[in-house]
């Protein structure tokens, strides 16, 4: 068996990120213990230095591994792109970010009923097609959304196209107040004021649910939520709810908690008006879109998207549905 010197040339989408986070992805078969092994015997080495796994590698950088070569066959995994059809719409678009407009019934991410047809399988084929994204050229590097919708929301989804830019978004996202995310929704009754909803939550992971708690429960989360009225009537309103945090299913629960349940939702809403909704409009989930988004605070490479908005067409049962509200 003989032992190859594996040589991996970095590219800007590897770089900026420390060596051990970069051979744990491109080894993703590996036990952790066995990367850290090859540091300690000094199998890695980088422009033909040693070097240990703090160090962070650099654009042209060369990695250098001593590893049987079915070893790194077995370490390894295949990678492949779904040729699958598009049927997300782009809303802006270039080097570093793509946003788009996510129907309703589509996954953002692969479940155990569907791993092929998702949102990110559909931007991958998308950014493939046009060239933008080639498996050969990247080693551990694949574009992917910053955050997600539930399967029967739709609206705005952002994606990272570049390292440095899925880095600076999923920091913009930790610090909650870097992008501001504003959905529209019909809900039940009548909103006539400004509302701001501030609760502690728990996730029931063996039903898929939020619950409402005390702040002293174990495990609570806060969840905050601002809601406006935009129109309203006796039986309905039309609301634009902004996220101050962004929990599991945090508008529907809030909304049903002041009893005024988004309309379709199977979940927390209310049945009777819900079969009412389906009847006459054949509504059959929760009608929740995420139609806005502005970058409150940029830094790094998407520093030229402050203040920037993007907008996202309502969907046409919305519409027709406000409009008879």
């Amino acid at each position: 068996m003989v032992i190859n010197m594996k040589k991996i040339k970095i590219n800007e989408n590897d770089a900026n990120q420390r060596i051990d986070k970069y051979l744990k992805k491109l080894l993703v078969n590996a036990p952790a213990n066995f990367i850290y092994k090859m540091f300690r015997k000094k199998d890695i080495k980088v422009n033909g230095k040693k070097v240990d796994e703090k160090y962070i590698l650099k654009n042209n950088d060369v990695v250098e591994m001593f590893l049987y070569e079915d070893k790194f066959q077995e370490f390894t995994a295949a990678k492949s792109i779904y040729d699958v059809e598009k049927t997300f719409k782009v809303l802006y678009e270039d080097k570093h970010v793509l946003i788009v407009y996510k129907p309703t019934g589509l996954l953002v991410h692969e479940d155990i009923n569907e791993s092929v047809n998702t949102l990110t399988n559909q931007v991958l084929s998308y950014l493939a097609k046009k060239n933008e994204l080639d498996l050969g050229r990247e080693n551990t590097f694949m574009p992917g959304p910053v955050h997600r919708l539930d399967r029967n929301t739709s609206g705005i989804v952002i994606f990272g196209k570049t390292l440095a830019a899925l880095q600076c978004l999923n920091e913009m996202i930790k610090q909650r107040h870097c992008i501001e995310k504003s959905y529209l929704t019909i809900c039940k009754g009548k909103l006539n004021q400004k509302r701001s909803l501030k609760n502690y939550m728990i996730k029931l992971e063996d039903q898929a649910q939020v619950k409402l708690v005390n702040k002293d429960h174990p495990g609570a989360l806060t969840m905050e939520t601002l809601v406006k009225p935009l129109k309203s009537n006796d039986s309905y309103s039309l609301v634009e709810v902004t996220l101050v945090t962004g929990r599991m299913h945090q508008i529907r629960v809030h909304l049903a908690s002041i009893d005024h349940p988004v309309i379709g939702d199977r979940k927390y809403g209310n049945f009777e008006l819900n079969k009412i909704i389906k009847k006459s409009f054949g509504l059959n989930n929760q009608l929740l879109h995420a139609y806005k988004i502005r970058f409150v605070k940029t830094f790094g490479v998407l520093d030229y998207l402050q203040d920037k908005e993007i907008i996202c067409p309502v969907p046409e049962l919305f519409k027709k549905i406000e409009k008879s509200c």
